[in-house]
């Protein structure tokens, strides 16, 4: 892919939100080219944010450049303070040591750092441990104005805010700003990437490389990842989507996606996915011709998922799915369960009830709510709306043992069409 084809998918998909110099990086992008974004190790995962960040490294990988993952060990033990209203709680060394390992692990499943053009994995830290507090002053210090720092955005809302800014954040710019002379020098790298936050820090270190090295670097932002309405997406209730699937099930990320608005599936797939330009426009079109039918967020849904959680996990998110929808239900884990049903009412029993001849399925459902009382109970098996973990129950007389429980510790039953309940025997 040329410099001008991957200029053009990323305007098309609607990535580059600002940039430095576009001529000068077309220009720079007519041979190969080495960019790097940094990674804030906040947690031991990445979540949807940094996904879109590392899917920018991979489609520049794909052009034939050499994308630069940087993980922040060093800027991280100061926190940005971009867009936050106060200073974060600071991480201890084996937190973050932790964190930095965890999430470049995961970048090893969309960037690849070992093929013809490999990417790199870098820490700020190997290159920041070394530095004195006087070294660093005198050597990079001294090409930095303060009346320029003061006038980024980040910093004035900071300053004119109740908490304030402590000089260990007004810091973490300077040592940004520091990483991108490093890598110009080190690696040639002179492209940076990042988030639309981002830009301050960036227009930093373009300074910093100005006048330490004498050298012309570019810097481009995308978009944050945001619904029509201004709200940060891969945020619910619950929390962040992460890409961990222990923190975030692969039904979890697969049901986000699916429930995307339609106003903003279409952003979500250009600057998320893969699809190309044909596909978009046809999506495009479903979507403002029948966006009842929910084709674009079943395909963001099904490609997402498959990307980040491979075909095994799709294909259990699918399966999760089509149980709420009367699919059988076994071989799950209590979590899994509890993720599908999340707001189901449930009853608890030992787990005593289970053995022997095992508890009375016209009991079990009297009990859980799902039917007023016995003889109602026999009515709905009768009538054949009565289910056990999806399967429907025949014969009134059955009785419930470790075997019927559809996980661990949880069986699931049904009344009609919706109406579900849990038991869980502990």
């Amino acid at each position: 892919m040329s410099s001008t084809d991957l200029l053009a998918e990323l305007r098309w998909r609607g990535l580059i939100h600002q940039c430095t110099d576009e001529a000068g990086l077309e220009k720079l992008l007519s041979e190969p080219q080495t960019i790097y974004i940094g990674f804030d190790p906040t947690a031991t995962s990445l979540h949807i944010g940094g996904l879109m960040q590392l899917m920018l490294l991979r489609r520049f990988q794909k052009a034939g450049h050499r994308p630069i993952a940087l993980v922040g060990g060093a800027t991280g033990m100061i926190g940005d303070p971009t867009g936050k209203s106060e200073e974060r709680n600071l991480l201890t060394p084996e937190q973050l040591a932790a964190n930095v390992d965890g999430i470049a692990a995961q970048m090893r499943a969309f960037i690849d750092f070992d093929g013809d053009q490999p990417a790199l994995l870098l820490n700020n830290h190997d290159w920041m441990k070394d530095f004195s507090f006087l070294d660093f002053l005198r050597d990079v210090g001294k090409n930095f104005p303060v009346g320029t720092m003061l006038g980024k955005e980040s910093v004035r809302a900071r300053l004119e805010s109740e908490s304030g800014l402590s000089y260990t954040e007004f810091s973490y710019q300077l040592l940004q700003a520091y990483d991108f002379v490093h890598l110009a020098r080190e690696h040639g790298c002179f492209i940076q990437g990042g988030g639309s936050d981002q830009w301050g820090n960036i227009t930093a270190g373009i300074d910093l490389a100005r006048r330490m090295l004498g050298k012309p670097l570019v810097g481009l932002t995308a978009p944050l990842l945001l619904t029509s309405d201004g709200r940060k997406m891969g945020k619910t209730e619950k929390g962040a989507i992460w890409l961990d699937p222990q923190r975030t099930s692969p039904y979890a990320f697969y049901q986000y996606w699916r429930n995307v608005e339609d106003v903003d599936v279409m952003r979500c797939i250009a600057f998320l996915t893969e699809i190309d330009k044909e596909e978009y426009d046809e999506l495009a079109v479903k979507v403002a011709e029948d966006p009842g039918r929910r084709e674009a967020p079943q395909r963001l849904a099904e490609w997402m998922t498959r990307f980040v959680h491979g075909e095994e996990g799709l294909q259990a998110a699918l399966k999760a799915s089509k149980m709420l929808f009367g699919g059988e239900i076994d071989s799950l884990s209590d979590n899994a369960l509890g993720e599908i049903f999340e707001d189901v009412p449930s009853q608890e029993f030992p787990r005593s009830a289970l053995e022997g001849e095992g508890l009375w399925v016209v009991e079990a459902f009297q009990k859980s709510g799902l039917a007023s009382s016995n003889g109602d109970a026999r009515r709905t098996i009768k009538d054949g709306g009565a289910y056990v973990n999806n399967r429907r129950v025949v014969d009134m007389d059955n009785r419930l043992t470790e075997k019927d429980l559809a996980s661990e510790t949880v069986m699931v039953l049904r009344k009609g069409k919706r109406k579900y309940a849990l038991l869980k025997f502990l």
